[in-house]
């Protein structure tokens, strides 16, 4: 896992979509700072971070289209996978890089802490919670990317078809907000993405949410395992 690991982080700065990822979402994030921290004269970071899940929804698509696809593409997916190491080892090696350079890009939070010290008193709890609240959207999102993007050689189409599906699951709240019968409302809420985010980024803590960001993480990841398990045997 450790060499696939090091090759994706390699290939996403020799390619430039890191650079292009974390710039867009620097500026983006600092709009929104601006917009929903400075201008208001207020150190609640709630606002902006619940702006951020849109933002999260379409560039974590950007991040992860060509790390299943690019293989498939060049015909180096063959290689990979009659080399000498474990499919879990090769989905996981690029999820973590993925994840990893998420990490690097939301951990801007604690450049705009240092801003909101001058501004008054930080409140540390809700600012951590939000920004784990991200990493869970953010692991989450990463794995169906990922998995979309082993579904397809083109790598427009894997960001494209990404895309779609994470806006099909925020609209999820919206779908159950018109659904009379209260049980099927529920199941639908009960699968929303957004609303456990928004959860978080209020300061309210709900274990169950995380495990179900976490549980989608490994659920995604098991299924790019069996579609990559299908071609090798195919």
């Amino acid at each position: 896992m450790g060499a696939i690991y090091r090759r994706e982080m390699g290939a996403f700065f020799t390619s430039g979509v890191a650079y292009v990822f974390l710039t867009v979402f620097f500026l983006l994030s600092g709009i929104f700072f601006y917009n929903g921290v400075i201008l208001s004269g207020t150190t609640e970071t709630s606002a902006m971070f619940g702006s951020m899940f849109i933002i999260v929804l379409f560039l974590i698509p950007i991040l992860t289209m060509k790390l299943m696809s690019e293989e498939k593409k060049n015909r180096t997916d063959q290689g990979l996978l009659t080399a000498p190491v474990g499919l879990w080892s090769i989905v996981l090696g690029k999820y973590f890089s993925a994840l990893t350079l998420f990490v690097i890009a939301e951990s801007i939070v604690f450049v705009y802490s240092i801003i909101l010290g001058y501004l008054g008193n930080i409140i540390w709890t809700t600012l951590l919670g939000n920004y784990f609240a991200m990493l869970f959207l953010g692991a989450a999102f990463i794995a169906i990317g990922i998995f979309v993007s082993s579904l397809t050689e083109n790598q427009m189409a894997s960001a494209v078809a990404s895309m779609l599906v994470l806006f099909m699951l925020y609209l999820l709240d919206t779908l159950a907000a018109n659904i009379s019968n209260e049980t099927l409302k529920n199941a639908v809420l009960s699968l929303s993405f957004y609303s456990k985010y928004i959860e978080f980024t209020r300061g309210v803590f709900n274990l169950s949410s995380v495990v179900f960001f976490l549980s989608t993480a490994f659920i995604f990841n098991f299924f790019t395992v069996r579609v990559l398990d299908k071609r090798r045997w195919g």
